[in-house]
């Protein structure tokens, strides 16, 4: 029969280790994810973040979401809120749409195949760049974490 004391310290180890995000060591992101997150905030100052949500634990999954979207939380713990562009080994320029236009446009599809064409080098250029390991500070703590790509 387990000690019930060595139990009760089980327990609330396995509890603190749920809201405390220094457990995690990897997280996993689609890299579509981090594609769009990027465009939003590039294209448009949306506020999108790759969110982990606790409790915690080794391997978590971070997924799209856009900062300020979820209202309150209660508990000890919050999610975990990741810039895009700490993914992203030198985020290249987003190609605005004056960006590809050139001097002698005069046919407007020409210039819309020409940015749709810039938009879409841009997108494999991040999808290349994304990083194998990020620090990301929460609640005035650095968390060191491995990325895992998905797609």
């Amino acid at each position: 029969m387990p000690d019930s004391e060595s139990s009760t310290n089980h327990e609330t180890t396995a509890a603190a280790a749920n809201t405390d995000p220094q457990v995690i060591h990897s997280i996993a992101v689609t890299v579509e994810d981090v594609v769009t997150a990027l465009e939003a905030n590039r294209s448009a100052d949306r506020g999108a973040v790759l969110r982990i949500t606790p409790p915690f634990a080794g391997r978590m999954r971070a997924r799209l979401h856009v900062d300020g979207g979820e209202g309150a939380y209660d508990g000890d713990s919050r999610p975990i809120h990741i810039d895009p562009e700490l993914l992203v080994d030198d985020v290249p320029a987003y190609p605005a749409a004056d960006d590809t236009a050139a001097p002698d446009d005069d046919d407007p599809e020409t210039h819309r195949r020409r940015h749709t064409d810039r938009l879409n080098e841009w997108r494999e250029t991040v999808r290349q760049r994304i990083r194998e390991e990020v620090t990301v500070s929460h609640d005035g703590e650095s968390v060191d974490m491995r990325i895992l790509t998905l797609g």
